[in-house]
């Protein structure tokens, strides 16, 4: 057992001094770390209540005491960043996770078998035709305005993105010898699919994975921005920015700060995702 251990550390240690080696995606890293950890820890080392209301606190500009201001109802903003980190990530996380997965038997479906070639992609390319923020409003407002709704319609929106990807990667795979042999010595497809194909599409699927997952924290700020999102009640950074739009040119902190965090974790995850992709990509590594 400690071998194993041992030799899985062991070959991490190369792929992890190869993310790394440009230092801003060690930096992204470091970024991303540090918005996680504060959103899963503080709330549990801290009793504050996010939405404790004091209306003589209220528009308060950032100072040693509420460290980036307060909303129009006199709450924390900072408070309610870290709060609302949770839910915003969680919406990245399984929109990520869900697209991935859909999409992946998508991609290998259409791309191994031929007659599923067809019209599995015109689906896929009806649903790519449309402009993703338009595709989740309707989706939404199908669903109804929900959390979880608007998950859903975000992993409806980005599974046609992975699939795509996976397809491409699985028609070359398909024709590979390795696969000819597989077939030769009578391996049943589903085996052939699960030992032989999947293995060598994770390198596209981790880079699609840091992507959907920024895309899909922007999508949910966007939706909650034009009122078809999360509902106001749940702290996301979309919401927080949505309910003090009005407030904008009187307090600029109770949108630049949520803003502030938007950006930071997107961009940040996706300079992971070039990172990720440089390092899984033979002809840049052969190169460095």
């Amino acid at each position: 057992m400690k071998a194993a251990v041992s030799s899985f550390v062991g070959s991490l240690l190369p792929m992890a001094r190869r993310l790394f080696m440009r230092r801003i995606v060690l930096v992204s890293a470091l970024v991303l770390l540090l918005v996680v950890g504060v959103a899963l820890i503080l709330p549990l080392v801290s009793d504050a209540d996010p939405g404790a209301i004091e209306i003589s606190q209220r528009l308060h500009a950032p100072s040693m005491e509420h460290w980036a201001g307060t909303d129009e109802l006199g709450r924390d903003v900072m408070l309610r960043i870290v709060h609302g980190a949770r839910y915003s990530l969680l919406i990245g996380f399984i929109t990520a996770a869900g697209a991935v997965l859909c999409g992946t038997l998508l991609g290998m479906l259409a791309g191994f078998f031929r007659r599923l070639d067809a019209p599995l992609m015109r689906v896929v390319d009806a649903m790519m035709s449309f402009p993703d923020i338009l595709l989740g409003i309707a989706l939404v407002s199908i669903l109804g305005v929900s959390l979880w709704n608007v998950m859903l319609a975000l992993v409806i929106v980005y599974t046609p993105r992975v699939a795509r990807v996976v397809r491409a990667t699985t028609l070359v795979l398909r024709e590979l010898l390795f696969v000819d042999a597989a077939r030769a010595l009578g391996v049943r497809t589903p085996r052939i699919l699960r030992k032989h194909i999947l293995p060598n599409l994770m390198s596209p699927i981790l880079v699609q994975v840091t992507f959907i997952f920024a895309y899909a924290i922007l999508a949910e700020a966007g939706l909650s921005f034009l009122g078809v999102g999360v509902p106001p009640d749940i702290p996301t950074w979309g919401t927080m920015i949505a309910g003090s739009l009005e407030y904008a040119d009187k307090a600029f902190w109770t949108i630049f700060c949520p803003g502030l965090a938007i950006v930071l974790t997107a961009l940040s995850l996706q300079i992971l995702g070039d990172g990720v992709r440089d390092m899984l990509d033979p002809k840049l590594r052969k190169a460095a």
